[in-house]
């Protein structure tokens, strides 16, 4: 069988079986400790089968959409960060499988508390052999949104050892006002490092397993290291939202480009469900 024809299959097999299987790893305070700290990092989200049913589809969609081309010597500290892949989803019908999982969308919607998610986009996110840091961030500072219902699940496709730059989180950090109107950028790192530093924050840096997976809230101040290994720190994320979330009035440049990921939708109106499913309910 060719990469190709691999890419396109969409028959029912284990590790796709998977991806509906409810996950049984949540504790019963799963909900509770994901407000207190504003993430939550996961064992045996998937099995190493699952993921190597789909890492080289994603890695290829990849190589195949990816625009970004100048050597890392020449890129800015966001463009050494990562190469960035949105929305694979609408290009490849075996990645909307992962996308659309309903086990990944029912551990975003029990975490958040809410009855049912729908997708905003998903992200490749692969960080090159000696790619930079990702600066400390959060990511809602980017999504025109009525609340802070999100959730993104961060989902290496190998495992991720420390020195591969894996995602990092400031423990409670969703709950601080400060540095909502920052981009991600080197003042977002310089800053937020200083006020998750002097605010006593937990920084928490793990390796991950195959078939963890984080999910953080949109608020959360989180970053990575850079890539140190000789491979590409590959993942996958999706960002889901409350399915009764609406559009807000953007704030910012950036939100007003990021209306984009709900085309058609108008300001407090409730996403296009054909574009913006329900995955969970």
């Amino acid at each position: 069988m060719t990469a190709a024809e691999s890419a396109t299959e969409t028959e029912t097999d284990p590790p796709t079986a998977e991806l509906d299987a409810p996950y049984r790893g949540l504790a019963p305070t799963a909900a509770a400790d994901f407000n207190r700290d504003g993430f939550a990092h996961l064992s045996g989200v998937l099995s190493p089968e699952t993921i190597a049913r789909f890492e080289p589809v994603v890695t290829a969609e990849v190589i195949r959409l990816n625009t970004q081309h100048q050597p890392l010597s020449e890129r800015d500290t966001y463009g050494k960060a990562f190469l960035q892949v949105s929305n694979i989803w609408r290009q490849n019908e075996t990645v909307k499988q992962l996308v659309f999982s309903r086990r990944l969308a029912g551990i975003a919607a029990a975490l958040l508390g809410v009855h049912a998610v729908r997708i905003y986009h998903d992200q490749a996110l692969y960080k090159e052999p000696g790619g930079g840091i990702t600066p400390w961030h959060a990511d809602q500072y980017y999504w025109p949104l009525s609340s802070d219902r999100c959730a993104t699940i961060w989902l290496p496709l190998q495992e991720t050892p420390v020195d591969m730059g894996p995602l990092a989180f400031a423990r409670g950090s969703h709950n601080l006002s400060y540095g909502r109107d920052l981009p991600i950028s080197d003042e977002s790192e310089r800053r937020l490092k200083q006020a998750v530093a002097e605010q006593r924050f937990e920084d928490v840096v793990e390796p991950y397993a195959l078939g963890d997976a984080s999910f953080h809230r949109g608020w959360t101040f989180h970053h990575a290291g850079p890539n140190r290994g000789s491979v590409p720190r590959r993942v996958m994320t999706v960002i889901y939202m409350d399915a009764d979330i609406r559009l807000a009035e953007p704030t910012n440049e950036n939100q007003v480009n990021d209306r984009a990921w709900m085309p058609g939708t108008v300001i407090g109106q409730v996403p296009d469900s054909a574009l913006n499913p329900v995955l969970f309910a």
